[in-house]
């Protein structure tokens, strides 16, 4: 009988952008947010509502250890094309109730466009180590 409770550990996962596992990034967080439409008829006291869309959005907070981000910038200055990307994030936490019950937990979501700034270059005489935090919206999740 196991008398102890192994919620999932956000710590357990890899991140993948366009199939190519992403090692130094150390945050990622996807959320879906529905769009609702909200009405009532004449007489009603509360309203009733109902999706109508939504938007997909996230970030992915990483260390540093590549010039990934300078190379999309200056792709896109030359061509100007948006650049799209893939991104699947899987937890994996093999000791959790979650995993024991249903396995990994994979989010894949696909037409990925980054919404925030990138920075080129920071420099700080108090700073620890460079993290990036890319901010993206989604198309669609698969």
């Amino acid at each position: 009988m196991k008398y102890n409770r192994s919620p999932i550990m956000i710590t357990e996962g890899v991140i993948f952008m366009d199939g190519v596992m992403c090692f130094d990034a150390v945050q990622c967080e996807i959320k879906f947010t529905p769009e609702v439409w909200e009405g009532r008829l004449l007489g009603e006291t509360t309203p009733s509502s109902r999706w109508k869309g939504a938007k997909i959005t996230g970030t992915i907070t990483r260390r540093r250890s590549t010039p990934w981000l300078e190379d999309i910038v200056k792709k896109y200055m030359k061509d100007k094309v948006t650049p799209e990307f893939t991104i699947q994030g899987v937890m994996n936490d093999k000791n959790s109730d979650y995993y024991t019950n249903y396995g990994d937990k994979t989010t894949t979501v696909v037409g990925c466009v980054i919404t925030g700034d990138i920075n080129l270059i920071k420099i700080d005489t108090n700073g620890d180590v460079f993290e990036d935090s890319i901010s993206f919206n989604a198309k669609d999740v698969v």
